[in-house]
């Protein structure tokens, strides 16, 4: 966090200074351990057997807050008896699918609920007998989760043998300090010092806080990593309570903000699931397998009919769908990687790039280049000529012989962007705050900004629509912001208005509670909803916190509804006390008959503590006041998650796909349905190889950003770190010959590259198995052009393509690999040296 998230980082300094304590669990020593009162190194790739064994430590000793546990998560929920555990099949759960490599989740369903749990996740066909279920996986279901019982049966006393706290704590009880020791390298001692440490901080009087970023989720079980840390949190009563929660580090380049307006093909705004072919025909069958119809994910109609008036207006009407037919449809996999193998292929012929460098900043280099190679045409949007730009004269597979310049027939565009102070607009930060970035400075030349770049090309677009019935969504699609200035800028606070919404009256909305299902509002992103309350940009605003209250509500905007920690009924106890005064946040106040504390409660503000829901409520009114997690289908945290997750209604442990060591706890090596790429053009290090015996993790420093393009080219900050290095320990150098300043040849079966040798104590060798496994690490930010100062190989080349079933991230923080003293081959030498490796 110290390396990556300094700005973040200064608020754990803080909470140290007032008697904090602070433990860093990762593979290397960074700033972060630094300044941390214990750091606890890890083998990459094996973060779930810790937290499982800290959820075993707090099960087998009953140290869970069991009155929170009792009253707000599905502890005492009965699941049902078909239901069999990875400890009943070594290594699967059931309902796995060994011709497809996927899950069938109906048993894990709560007793009774199976046919309907179910219904919506059978193979429906396509064209030619395909089954659907590419499409069909986890993400058809957005952030509100898969549709389950509001009342479903529960045993309070938890003796029921299938109630959740009883199949978590047979599922966990190989977990133990020793599985810590021999899979982690974190001796008993470390991992008692750091459960004591964990559960003395939380209860009634106190909350721990975990804080992750990438390290947790590039990884084939990456969702499942968060997963347990969830279970834990909860079993401590540590989630929607000041000083707790689980804090996913995303500040770069408004990634939080560009997963909620999404860049992604899976979901829409405010995490509505895209449409499937054939499987959402209508607005009707779309709604009806979108999620849950209880819980505040119950208003999913109004999200979406809001949605839609605001991208087709007065065209949307109920007669017509409100449009729905024209939003595009799923028909399978459309992320990163399917769509690289797709250009390789010949099946997608242009490709935008905006603000990334997949040449060098994604995963198997050689193919993202290869499949830029076989485009008919690349736009390029960015503040350097990127290698992404610049592939087709410089990349390595021209040394290599590979490729050649004359007989690539890609047309590349590169179009210059406008930096972010060169723009203006929202960025939205880890804790969901939006903050309004004013434009310092005009963009130089014939750099734009992205608003100013897709809504000219829309505008574009649209004049040369015809009038034929395919491009009516085209001429109906509401485009018209104010433009101003030489360049005819649109207008950013218009968009982040839309963005709100606005009701029949044309004045905007207030709250996500304002949007109505019969299309007389209009709402560009119902989490956003009242960003722009009172027609007044309330993300612009920057009252000083001496000023207002620690909570700070009049600093930015945060989603949804201005609320700065989510869930945070949870804070309080059934009857609406806090749990201890010292952590009062929100409580129920019974002369006013409403919520109230130091925060927007989350939760409606006049439910009373005592409120049942009757029969067949639905939405909001189908939980109880005693029922925090309003996103939920029973407002309960889940510990056991009955749907939603393409790989297990629990975690379970399993190997990198590439690792130097069998799985200690099932038959079952690495994650069954992991997706992978059994390409020619980036091929897998067999897994416990002794060719490859190195765990590999990548990283990235301070001074540099991502994959370079924004840091390389500055002197100050090239001159702070010049060149690629590779930590290895002393123990490692001392092995294979490595000097402290010489190079060192980093082998995977995909290539080789080269870097500087920092032999240093920051990595160490961990006992794994009985046996002495070294850890390297590389940082990522080098490539060969971008007008950089500095140079170097691209460690991205070196990584797998192999992903997380829930969520298509890489697996880039576990891999294995091989070292060789000095510098690599070149030319045909270095494609020779990698097929010796891949023949041994």
């Amino acid at each position: 966090m110290a390396e990556c998230h300094p700005v973040g980082f200064q608020w754990v300094v803080e909470a140290r200074a007032r008697g904090a304590k602070v433990f860093h669990i990762d593979p290397r020593f960074t700033r972060t351990s630094a300044i941390a009162d214990r750091y606890i190194p890890i083998r990459a790739g094996s973060d779930i057997v810790l937290l499982g064994a800290l959820v075993n430590h707090v099960l087998t000793n009953e140290l869970d807050f069991r009155e929170y546990v009792l009253a707000y998560t599905n502890a005492s929920t009965i699941v049902s008896e078909d239901f069999q555990d990875t400890e009943d099949l070594d290594g699967l759960f059931s309902g796995f699918d060994p011709e497809t490599n996927t899950y069938d989740p109906s048993s894990w369903a709560y007793e009774g609920a199976g046919e309907e749990a179910a219904a919506g996740l059978r193979g429906e066909q396509l064209e030619g007998g395909r089954h659907h279920a590419e499409a069909a996986g986890a993400e058809q279901y957005g952030s509100g989760g898969a549709p389950a019982p509001s009342k479903p049966p529960t045993d309070p006393t938890l003796a029921h043998p299938r109630c959740v706290y009883r199949i978590l704590k047979r599922h966990f009880a190989r977990y133990t300090p020793e599985l810590v020791a021999e899979l982690c390298g974190i001796s008993p001692e470390e991992f008692t010092e750091l459960a004591d440490a964990i559960t003395a901080n939380s209860g009634r009087e106190r909350t721990t806080a975990w804080a992750y970023a990438v390290g947790w989720t590039q990884h084939t079980v990456g969702a499942q990593y968060i997963r347990t840390a969830s279970i834990l949190q909860l079993l401590l009563g540590n989630m929607g309570r000041p000083g707790g929660g689980i804090l996913a580090l995303r500040g770069h380049a408004s990634i939080q903000g560009s997963t909620d307006i999404p860049t992604l093909f899976n979901i829409l705004p405010g995490y509505l699931p895209m449409p499937h072919a054939h499987r959402h025909e209508g607005l009707d069958d779309y709604l009806s397998q979108a999620g849950p119809d209880t819980g505040f994910w119950g208003r999913k109609r109004a999200y979406t009919v809001s949605l839609l008036k605001a991208w087709w207006g007065d065209a949307a009407t109920e007669e017509n769908d409100f449009c729905f037919d024209y939003l595009p449809r799923l028909t399978g996999d459309h992320g990163h990687y399917t769509t690289v193998m797709g250009q390789i292929d010949g099946t997608v012929k242009g490709y935008f790039v905006v603000g990334e460098n997949p040449a060098v900043g994604s995963s198997g280099g050689k193919a993202q280049r290869l499949g830029l190679a076989n485009l008919d045409w690349l736009v390029v949007r960015d503040l350097t000529l990127v290698e992404t730009a610049t592939f087709w004269k410089d990349g390595p597979e021209l040394e290599t012989g590979e490729m050649r310049t004359e007989d690539i027939a890609t047309e590349v565009f590169f179009l210059p962007a406008a930096s972010h102070v060169e723009k203006e607009g929202t960025f939205t930060n880890t804790q969901r705050l939006l903050q309004w970035r004013e434009k310092a400075l005009e963009p130089p030349g014939d750099c734009r900004s992205d608003l100013s770049f897709y809504y000219h090309l829309g505008k574009l677009i649209r004049q040369r629509a015809g009038d034929d019935e395919i491009d009516r969504p085209l001429r109906e699609l509401t485009w018209d912001y104010p433009e101003h200035g030489e360049q005819r800028e649109p207008s950013a606070e218009a968009v982040l208005r839309e963005i709100n919404g606005t009701g029949p009256d044309g004045r905007t909305l207030s709250a996500y509670t304002d949007l109505k299902a019969d299309g007389s509002t209009r709402c560009g992103c119902w989490i956003y909803c009242g960003v722009y309350a009172d027609e007044v940009n309330q993300a612009a605003r920057r009252k000083p916190g001496r000023e207002q209250t620690p909570v700070a509500p009049e600093w930015g905007w945060a989603w949804p509804a201005n609320r700065r920690m989510l869930y945070n009924r949870a804070s309080a106890d059934p009857e609406g006390r806090p749990w201890s005064e010292r952590k009062a946040y929100i409580w129920w106040d019974a002369d006013k008959g409403e919520w109230t504390g130091h925060d927007v409660p989350d939760f409606e503000k006049t439910k009373p503590p005592d409120y049942l829901p009757p029969d067949g409520a639905l939405a909001e009114a189908a939980l109880a006041g005693t029922d925090p997690f309003i996103m939920q289908p029973d407002g309960k945290g889940w510990l056991f998650a009955p749907a939603g997750l393409a790989d297990g209604p629990m975690p379970a442990h399993y190997e990198p796909h590439e690792s130097p060591v069998r799985n200690s706890l099932y038959g079952q090596q690495s994650n069954p349905a992991r997706q992978v790429y059994p390409r020619a053009e980036s091929p897998y290090n067999p897994p416990e190889s002794p060719r490859f015996p190195h765990v590999l993790t990548t990283y990235r420093l301070t001074e540099h950003h991502t994959a370079g393009a924004m840091s390389r080219p500055l002197a100050y900050l090239a001159e702070l770190q010049p060149e690629l290095f590779c930590e290895v320990s002393p123990l490692l150098a001392a092995e294979l010959g490595l000097a402290n300043g010489g190079w060192v040849t980093i082998v995977t079966t995909r290539t080789a590259i080269e870097a500087r040798v920092l032999v240093t104590d920051r990595v160490r060798p961990l006992r794994i198995q009985g046996r002495v496994v070294h850890q390297i690490g590389l940082p990522y930010h080098w490539g060969w052009g971008s007008g950089g100062l500095v140079t170097g190989d691209a460690v991205n080349d070196l990584l797998p393509i192999v992903l997380d079933p829930n969520v298509y991230i890489q697996e880039g923080k576990a891999v294995t690999c091989d070292l060789r003293p000095g510098r690599r081959p070149r030319g045909r030498a270095l494609l020779d040296l990698i097929e010796e490796y891949r023949r041994g």
